[in-house]
């Protein structure tokens, strides 16, 4: 049985991705803010944390990806993919809504509907979806914008399901541990993430690019966040198509590696979708082991 921490409280979207990554007999628990979901992790107070990496509307978030850049090492050995649908959640007997509160890239993927159904309400930043369903509760808000399963923990009623701007948004999830265990098993749709830090001069983003594209290695996110200390300088976060096991990957990232004054492995893990690897010509990995075994045969003298 493994504890997983989550971004909590309970009753957010992060709890329902939690729930699709647990094993039978995990304990889930809630705590504040992501980067406390991190820390219980790191102190060995939690085995994994399920928390958000990006969303198909809003993009990333800040504050997994500086936790994961920062402090002691974690890994990502699994991720789901969630459809994000709203509830709106009012206490009983609302009549008039002043005031609607989520969290803020929740705010920013129903801000349509909140002018079309509710104008003239303000909207106010919380913490998290759940806490905006706790400051209902507590008469501090007239409406929270939140995750569905939110009204199965607080004592409110829905006014409106099924919101949200754009129909096929989703937001991803990952569940991190310590290194220090085998990697999942590569399965021919998996993802490897990492970050680099790399030289500040012209060109340097390029080239790291350069490395990915001359190996046929498909991204599938590239985010820059500034590196802390030290203004004008970026960590860049790549995701791309692969598993550290394949040789073409395992050649790419030592490429980095050369190049980047800092690279930091984040984890090889099966896809959410099930989308499998594109593969350019020449660049299978039976490619880089033909190339490998060429270059070692040279070496011993066999040019035949």
């Amino acid at each position: 049985m493994a504890r997983i921490a989550y971004f909590g409280p309970e009753g957010t979207f992060t709890e329902q991705a939690a729930r699709t990554l647990a094993g039978p007999g995990d304990e889930l628990f809630p705590v504040e803010t992501i980067r406390l979901a991190l820390a219980a992790v790191r102190r060995g107070e939690a085995d994994s944390a399920c928390v958000p990496v990006e969303n198909s509307v809003e993009g990333p978030v800040p504050a997994t990806l500086d936790g994961l850049a920062e402090r002691e090492p974690l890994i990502a050995v699994a991720e789901s993919l969630l459809p994000v649908h709203f509830s709106v959640l009012v206490r009983p007997g609302t009549t008039r809504i002043e005031t609607v509160g989520s969290h803020p890239h929740a705010l920013a993927q129903v801000r349509e509907w909140i002018e079309a159904n509710l104008p003239g309400a303000r909207t106010l930043a919380s913490s998290s979806t759940a806490a905006a369903a706790v400051s209902v509760q507590a008469g501090e808000l007239d409406a929270a914008v939140t995750a569905p399963v939110a009204v199965q923990h607080y004592p409110l009623e829905v006014l409106a399901t099924g919101v949200n701007d754009v129909d096929d948004a989703q937001t991803r999830f990952l569940l991190v541990r310590r290194p220090g265990r085998p990697l999942p098993e590569p399965t021919g749709a998996d993802r490897t993430s990492v970050v680099a830090a790399a030289a500040n001069r012209t060109g340097a983003l390029a080239e790291l690019l350069t490395e990915l594209a001359g190996r046929g290695i498909n991204l599938t996110r590239l985010d820059a966040r500034p590196a802390r200390g030290n203004f004008g300088e970026y960590r860049f976060f790549f995701d791309f198509e692969g598993h550290i096991a394949e040789p073409r990957i395992g050649d790419a990232l030592a490429a980095l590696r050369r190049r980047c004054h800092e690279v930091r492995f984040l984890g090889s893990h099966p896809r959410a979708d099930g989308v499998r690897a594109t593969v350019a010509p020449s660049a299978a990995n039976e490619d880089f082991v033909d190339a490998a075994a060429w270059v070692e045969a040279v070496r011993n003298g066999d040019l035949a």
